[in-house]
């Protein structure tokens, strides 16, 4: 069961301002943060994935942002393992430990742990990738009928097929298998802001 207790979440869509309000709120508490974000975690790519500015990052230790070569594979499962790591090395010095980001995935890992699925499997993902996503679409319905998953989001796609193939069993009564773990002492905000102003926001960014 994974202990969440002093720690805070500060989650919400992409250009909301978590990054700064973190900031801000950790350089209040003495805190320190850890990035929750599916592509901040690389190095590089700065402008792309809109990392915090070098003033922002300067104004309190940050953990898991351009942390991971862009060769190197991610995922919810390698990630709830770093940012336990690092959340249980924050604790160690007795400071509250932030988590921010916009990575739903990579937030309910943390916060509900995950299924036990099978791990990639390169031969069968190389076949995956000569599909078309209609293709894909179409074959994961016929695996999995029930199946919620993102059918705009090829990669999400291509990994339920994967699961269901390599399982035997439909990824959707394996993701149903997610338990909470101690969310009772989770603490934390979803910022957000009007449709109108996020755009805004969002266009400046772009």
């Amino acid at each position: 069961m994974t202990n969440l207790r002093n720690v805070f979440f500060i989650v919400g869509p992409t250009a909301t301002g978590k990054s700064d309000i973190a900031a801000e709120v950790a350089q209040h508490r003495d805190a320190e943060i850890v990035g929750a974000d599916a592509f901040q975690i690389y190095r590089g790519l700065d402008l792309l994935t809109a990392k915090p500015d070098p003033a922002t990052l300067a104004k309190v230790p940050h953990h898991l942002i351009g942390t991971t070569s862009v060769l190197d594979e991610m995922s919810a499962e390698k990630f709830r393992k770093l940012a336990l790591e690092a959340i249980a090395e924050i604790h160690s010095r007795g400071k509250m430990a932030i988590v921010v980001g916009g990575s739903g995935l990579y937030i309910k890992a943390l916060t509900h742990g995950l299924s036990v699925a099978p791990p990639a499997d390169p031969d069968l993902r190389a076949q995956l990738n000569e599909l078309s996503l209609a293709d894909l679409q179409k074959k994961l319905r016929r695996l999995d009928p029930a199946t919620t998953v993102d059918f705009k989001n090829r990669r999400r796609v291509a990994r339920a097929i994967e699961i269901c193939l390599l399982s035997g069993k439909p990824a959707s009564e394996q993701v149903s298998g997610w338990a909470a773990t101690d969310t009772a002492a989770t603490a934390g905000v979803f910022v957000f802001r009007e449709r109108d102003d996020l755009y805004e926001r969002i266009n400046r960014r772009v």
